[in-house]
């Protein structure tokens, strides 16, 4: 029961966060939830408890929706994902967290460059985007980091922002989700402890609106970096151990 316990705080936590900054959730708490339920069931754990969250962020702040933004961008990358799902499937668990580490600390850099080329996307840009990133969705989970530079580069802000990033996230997860059932990789279990972990994820982004606009940018990229770095240390730590 403590192990629930503390998972459920860091969930809160992480709910807190992603509410603020869009992202983040995912790269608290999977270190946590590979410890805790090993790395094969965090994922689907992970994905149900992120279809809870981006569901909570879209209800925040239904109204700044942008739905054209959100459909173009999950329109391939929901098939993407699933594809990406099945190819974790097939991995040894070592592999998948060193992956995991290996990809969060390849995004330093690549948030960095996306950052100053400062470009506004297209509709179509924006779908072969949520291809790309659809499958690494699939594939490593957590792609929020890359996400965020996308939607905001489309020209999305605050609110908007943060509604339309998670409507095409839940639409990326769903998909992801309904792969790990068709491959019966989603037990009762399973399901029951991404529901706890998506309820932690939901109180925490739904406590969070107040505090978005107190939220200077500047944190925003240091909170990410850090997130990113300490996350990927944990995962190849574990797959080095493993």
């Amino acid at each position: 029961m403590e192990i629930y316990l503390y998972v459920f705080l860091l969930a809160l936590a992480a709910g807190t966060l992603s509410g603020m900054i869009g992202t983040g959730s995912s790269l608290l708490l999977l270190p946590m939830l590979v410890h805790a339920f090993g790395p094969r069931a965090a994922m689907p754990v992970m994905a149900i408890a992120a279809i809870i969250g981006n569901l909570s962020r879209m209800v925040v702040w239904w109204r700044q929706i942008d739905w054209r933004a959100a459909v173009v961008y999950a329109l391939f990358g929901m098939p993407a994902a699933s594809l990406g799902a099945h190819t974790l499937l097939a991995l040894p668990a070592w592999i998948i967290d060193c992956a995991l580490g290996l990809f969060f600390w390849g995004m330093l850099p690549l948030r960095r460059y996306l950052h100053k080329t400062q470009r506004r996307l297209s509709l179509v840009q924006l779908s072969l985007c949520g291809a790309g990133i659809g499958f690494l969705t699939g594939l490593v989970l957590s792609t929020g980091p890359m996400s965020v530079p996308v939607f905001t580069a489309y020209g999305l802000r605050g609110g908007a922002f943060l509604a339309t990033e998670a409507a095409s996230a839940l639409l990326l997860y769903s998909s992801k989700v309904g792969t790990f059932v068709a491959q019966d990789a989603l037990s009762w279990q399973t399901a029951l402890q991404g529901l706890l972990v998506g309820a932690g994820i939901m109180l925490g982004t739904v406590g969070s609106k107040s505090l978005l606009l107190k939220f200077p940018a500047r944190t925003f990229d240091i909170v990410i970096d850090l997130l990113l770095f300490i996350s990927g240390a944990a995962l190849l730590y574990s797959a080095w151990c493993g």
